[in-house]
């Protein structure tokens, strides 16, 4: 799986394994035009070979749409489009703190904006991994 951090400017990318429970971030792309971020998450996916995606899904912290979750629903429409692979959305809520948070902790600048986006890939990788995985137990 691949998991994104989307934004105007970065798009943090983790990956991942449902079978391991396990996420690593991956990179940011640093680029704010699409023919440019979709060229490297295209070379992405073809190098990972990802049967689903996730993606941050961003709302305010009372659970409400604002502007930046309609544009990340376009993004995720683009990748389902694109890449013709199921998209899946994650709750990324505090993940760029938490994410801020781990790498100051780890002797890294809280400041290292491309770091924090592809720490926070990671976060949103394994929350999405979690849920599902509780979702599955509970159905057994």
């Amino acid at each position: 799986m691949l998991a994104f951090d989307f934004g105007t400017r970065r798009i943090g990318v983790a990956v991942g394994e449902r079978e391991t429970g396990t996420a690593h971030p991956l990179e940011t792309i640093d680029a704010e035009d699409n023919q440019t971020r979709f060229a490297r998450i295209g070379a992405m996916i073809q190098e990972w070979r990802p049967v689903e995606l996730v993606v941050g899904l961003p709302l305010s912290m009372d659970g409400t749409e604002h502007e930046m979750t309609l544009r990340c629903q376009r993004f995720a429409n683009q990748l389902r489009g694109r890449y013709n692979l199921q998209v899946h959305f994650a709750d990324e809520r505090l993940t760029s703190a938490d994410a801020a948070t781990r790498l100051f902790e780890a002797g890294g600048s809280s400041f290292d904006k491309a770091a924090i986006d592809a720490l926070a890939a990671q976060r949103i990788l394994l929350d999405h991994l979690a849920r599902t995985d509780a979702m599955d137990h509970d159905a057994t």
